[in-house]
């Protein structure tokens, strides 16, 4: 058991403005006309279509699947008709489009053949895969894939059930802990197996009596070591680090995780779906929403994923000098660049503003060092240094003062006098980082391309030279043995070849002698009854042919002292 609380530096305490939206139960948003649902749901990664304009769905059929390590499945909220995958603005303060799958309802609203999982022989492996295919996140914000957050399995000693809700205005969390919490504690046992934990610790802030009660009610009739703590009301409690400081004393440091130090949080919508996935099979399709702020009937909608913000906020009725909608709480939120945007798995609330509701912020002066903003810093940073080398663009000094381990919170922005909006500044350095960090892999992959290729053809030329080389060596081997072999048989066949030329050219003598022969002994034929002419011409052939035959006698020479003739 845990003897006591914790506490954790800095955190501030705004006006909650909880009870607004938090007296009435949740209630079912209806069915909209039109379905966008976002093959992206996090920052981290995005689904791949697995559907075609006009193909008919049903609903929780698998419509996108992860392409990458820490994707998960998407599914129809809906039976319907796909109509489109087009661009369409997201949930995000760029205003950038993201690819959604656009569904027009058929009003039937039939499920697919759905069962729960089925637990026979079944591995650990199996398990997340099927938390992985029933796109179960983290619905804390963050959307963080559950079956990669459960972890090997090993190592974990408490898991951290985050029921604190922290954050203004939201309440979804609450009523979710008085309306389900049978739910939620059979979705944390089902973590608990899945991480290995021996205890549940669940930390609720006490400002939500309701729900705490509503949460130890349920503790008793569930076997399991499982406690219900209530914490103090200080924002933000109901960060990770922040809340496992609160209930086991333990300080995550920088460039840590909870499980690092046998730990692991989950929200409490998170522990919910996941019974939901692996007790009936339904896959994450819809979620609580808080819808709150400038409007006549605020309260939670239990919404379809894809549900354009528009309709939400007008089950709320919206007063008419509402002129701007607040996604998420005023501490970590943001306003929405358009209002069609669609509803992803980590909206946890709509606010609708209103000038009097939220004024204009006043004008940003100068930073005075006052120190205030380093006073609230929960994460123990230094936010008015991370100011000045982000305005002044230093990012590698703002790295070294651990900008990265800013959650974001607010509280710096909140207490600071000169009203500089200091979150900003943070998230624009961060962006710039990463962006750079991209550009830079880019460069490096590039480089290493152009290198391995130079590289591979420098090993070629050098392959292809060594085998020309080797050929050549072994066939002056060859014709060295070759030369060498002929010298030894040389001396042996010089009188050999001798005696064969003899024999060879008497053999042509002989054969010269006899065609002389048969040359000499040809007569004449058809030389019967001639003309005299005739015999006389034939008569004078073959005198010519016998002076041809004659041998020569060569003429005598004519002594040089002869007496000359007078």
């Amino acid at each position: 058991m845990i003897a006591g609380l914790f506490k954790f530096n800095g955190g501030v305490k705004p006006d909650t403005h909880k009870n607004e939206s938090a007296q009435t139960p949740i209630r079912t948003a209806p069915m909209p006309a039109r379905l966008f649902v976002p093959l992206r749901q996090s920052a981290r990664t995005t689904a791949r279509c697995i559907v075609q304009p006009g193909q008919k769905v049903l609903k929780g059929e698998r419509i996108g699947v992860p392409d990458e390590f820490l994707g998960t499945a998407i599914h129809a909220p809906t039976s319907g008709t796909v109509i489109g995958v087009e661009l369409h603005t997201m949930a995000h303060a760029s205003g950038l489009g993201t690819r959604c799958v656009i569904i027009e309802p058929d009003g039937e609203d039939r499920w697919i053949d759905h069962h729960g999982f089925d637990k026979v022989d079944a591995t650990r492996e199996d398990k997340l895969a099927w938390l992985r295919d029933c796109g179960v996140v983290g619905l804390g914000g963050a959307t963080f894939p559950s079956h990669i957050k459960a972890g090997r399995g090993t190592g974990i000693d408490t898991l951290v059930l985050n029921g604190a809700e922290c954050e203004p205005w939201i309440t979804c969390d609450d009523r979710l802990m008085r309306e389900q919490p049978a739910d939620i504690l059979a979705g944390a046992l089902i973590l608990q197996e899945l991480v290995g934990a021996t205890r549940i610790v669940v930390g609720i802030e006490d400002n939500k009596p309701e729900a705490i009660k509503a949460m130890r009610a349920a503790v008793k009739d569930t076997n399991g070591d499982i406690t219900v703590t209530a914490i103090p009301s200080i924002y933000p409690a109901g960060g990770e680090k922040q809340l496992i400081r609160v209930l086991t004393g333990i300080e995550i440091p920088h460039g840590k995780l909870g499980a690092d130090f046998g730990v692991q949080c989950f929200n409490v919508g998170t522990a919910r779906a996941v019974y939901r996935a692996m007790a009936f099979g339904e896959p994450l399709i819809s979620r609580v929403v808080t819808l709150t702020g400038n409007v006549e009937q605020p309260g939670n909608v239990d919404a379809l994923i894809g549900t354009p913000v528009t309709d939400l906020i007008a089950q709320a009725r919206p007063k008419a000098d509402t002129n701007r909608t607040l996604l998420g709480g005023p501490m970590m939120g943001f306003e929405l660049p358009a209002q069609d945007v669609p509803l992803g798995k980590g909206i946890n609330c709509l606010i609708a503003c209103s000038p009097s509701l939220f004024p204009p912020p006043p004008p940003e002066m100068n930073c005075i060092r006052c120190g205030a903003c380093a006073r609230a810093c929960p994460a123990d940073l230094q936010p008015f240094e991370l100011y000045w080398f982000s305005r002044a663009k230093n990012f590698g000094k703002a790295q070294e003062y651990h900008l990265f381990d800013c959650i974001e919170c607010g509280c710096c922005a909140y207490v600071c006098p000169s009203h500089i909006r200091l979150v900003d500044y943070y998230r624009f350095s961060k962006s710039e980082i990463w962006a750079r960090e991209r550009e830079k892999a880019a460069a490096d992959a590039a480089r290493d391309r152009f290198e391995f290729r130079n590289e591979r053809q420098e090993r070629e030329k050098r392959e292809k030279a060594e085998r020309l080389a080797a050929k050549a060596a072994a066939t002056k081997a060859k014709l060295a043995e070759e030369a060498k072999a002929k010298e030894g048989e040389s001396g042996a066949d010089t009188g050999a070849k001798a005696g064969e030329d003899d024999a060879k050219a008497a053999l042509i003598k002989a054969a010269l002698e006899r065609a002389k022969q048969q040359k000499a002994q040809v007569q004449a034929k058809n030389t019967d009854n001639l003309p005299p002419g005739v015999e006389a011409q034939i008569a004078e052939a073959e005198a010519r042919r016998q002076a041809e035959l004659a041998p020569e006698v060569p003429a005598q020479d004519t002594p040089s002292d002869a007496p000359e003739k007078q």
